[in-house]
């Protein structure tokens, strides 16, 4: 088809005019998005966030610790639920599954003051680190638990 012919047939831009139109807005939109990009980022404009807090992490607890913290439990359980009158100042075992350590609970002092009944004894466990001798109290809360408020060793 001549040129001639073809300038009467519609444009997928609709004529001169909408084409004109089209292209000037490419040049706005490639020019309000060259602004945003033209001032840059640097660190001497950057501020400090101060709504941000971060704080340390406890350590983990090490193996010895859990180890130590699981056969306190299981000396508390023993000496909370044993029938003192009944044990009458006899040794009572104890031994934990969990961390493979055992031993015997002795002296258990059954005593009231101020309103909150309390056991005092002395323990030894034994493991494959060794033997150690231990002195404890165990109080009763509020809610019918059992506390333990001293554990040292001797």
């Amino acid at each position: 088809m001549l040129r001639a012919a073809q300038a009467d047939q519609p444009s997928i831009f609709g004529g001169p005019g909408l084409r004109a139109c089209f292209v000037a807005g490419l040049v706005c939109a490639c020019a309000f998005l060259s602004a945003c990009g033209s001032g840059g980022f640097s660190l001497e404009k950057a501020e400090v966030d101060r709504t941000f807090y971060t704080s340390n992490v406890s350590a983990p607890r090490t193996p010895v610790e859990v180890e130590r913290l699981s056969d306190e439990a299981t000396i508390r359980n023993a000496v909370t639920s044993a029938d003192v009158e009944t044990l009458a100042g006899a040794p009572l075992p104890w031994a934990n599954a969990e961390t493979g350590a055992r031993g015997q609970v002795t002296g258990i002092l059954e005593t009231k003051g101020k309103g909150t009944l309390c056991r005092s004894f002395s323990a030894s466990r034994e493991s494959f680190d060794g033997i150690g001798m231990y002195r404890g109290e165990a109080c009763m809360v509020a809610s019918g638990a059992w506390r333990m408020q001293r554990f040292e060793s001797l």
